[in-house]
């Protein structure tokens, strides 16, 4: 099985799940955003997007439907090594992070930018 390494505040955290949900409120439009991805050998490939509305830096991507009022679709984008999100406490919200496990917020507080990957076997 695929692990989720995350590093936070100068900790390093291991979830043993193999997909996520990254989910946030954009800063400007206060409109929610969620994003699934998925750790693979590769790396982490985003297998869906979802954002409730539409507005500056916003724009649903190609192929979007809305369901419920969300504009969902799948990006077609390669696998990341990682994913760096800013810390600056100055937010609207931190960073949601949710597996079948449970949820956990980051980067509520200013500090180091919030590292995700997949875990090295």
């Amino acid at each position: 099985m695929s692990a989720i390494c995350i590093v936070a505040a100068g900790k390093s955290l291991t979830l043993a799940a193999a997909a996520f949900t990254l989910s946030w409120t954009h800063s400007v439009e206060r409109t929610q955003w969620h994003e699934d991805w998925a750790a693979t050998p590769a790396g982490l490939v985003l297998t869906e997007a979802r954002v409730k509305g539409s507005g500056a830096g916003m724009d649903p991507g190609e192929g979007a439907r809305l369901e419920d009022g969300w504009w969902v679709w799948a990006p077609q984008a390669p696998a990341v090594p990682q994913l760096v999100l800013a810390a600056s406490g100055a937010t609207i919200s931190p960073w949601r992070l949710c597996t079948v496990e449970g949820c956990l917020d980051l980067g509520a507080a200013a500090g180091d930018p919030v590292v995700i990957a997949a875990c090295p076997k």
